[in-house]
């Protein structure tokens, strides 16, 4: 592997209690795939099911993308310093919303929160420290990697990716370009390394180093 990631962001039992606590006491926020999520101040949305990618515009006009959100994963406008800071659903995605005199009111959520932004946290370092690899191949293969033991859902060929980046997604994850990302794509799935099944979702054919999600 190039790249071993953490596979712990935000999946504790105990996190998962206190949502499911939530779930009683408040509704969710549907929004399909495609939609902006409002960034409101002073207040974090928490990923129950689905995934938000997180993003941003430079002053060029390039497209960033700055991390993903997935069940468990908090975001929002007091966790970000970014400007013309952005969050989009991947896929048909459900939230929870909750301001920070909220969390603070809570000790059992906050105490959950504080795991969820560590998960984030280290995340984003992961990111950073892909983009200090001198291969864009080795980056590439990398940010799959630990896509896929964050978010990957076993099957026959190895860990299937159920979100959709485009190659632009991909390069602006990686200080490249659209064009060299679809090289390198095809270069792997050359290799057998990565599949596309019939749903056009990505198929990571490696055996990651620790268990990942059940």
């Amino acid at each position: 592997m190039v790249f071993t990631p953490s596979p712990e962001a935000g999946r504790s039992d105990g996190f998962r209690a206190v949502l499911e606590e939530c779930y009683q006491k408040r509704s969710l926020v549907h929004l399909a795939a495609g939609s902006s999520v409002p960034l409101l101040r002073h207040t974090i949305w928490l990923v129950v099911r689905g995934m938000v990618k997180l993003g941003a515009v430079s002053i060029h006009g390039d497209e960033l993308l700055l991390g993903l959100a997935g069940p468990n994963e908090p975001f929002g406008e007091p966790l970000t310093d970014v400007q013309a800071f952005q969050a989009i659903t991947l896929t048909d995605t459900d939230l929870l919303c909750f301001t920070c005199q909220d969390i603070q009111n809570d000790p059992q959520l906050a105490t959950a929160m504080l795991r969820a932004v560590a998960a984030r946290q280290r995340q984003s370092e992961s990111m950073l420290a892909l983009l200090g690899l001198r291969r864009i191949e080795e980056r590439l293969r990398g940010f799959l990697e630990l896509l896929a033991e964050q978010y990957g859902q076993p099957c026959p060929q190895g860990l299937r990716l159920n979100l959709r980046l485009t190659h632009q997604d991909l390069a602006s994850a990686l200080s490249t370009t659209r064009v060299t990302v679809t090289r390198i794509l095809g270069v792997l799935r050359d290799e057998g390394w990565l599949q596309i099944d019939e749903e056009r979702r990505l198929v990571i054919g490696f055996t990651p180093s620790r268990k990942s999600r059940p």
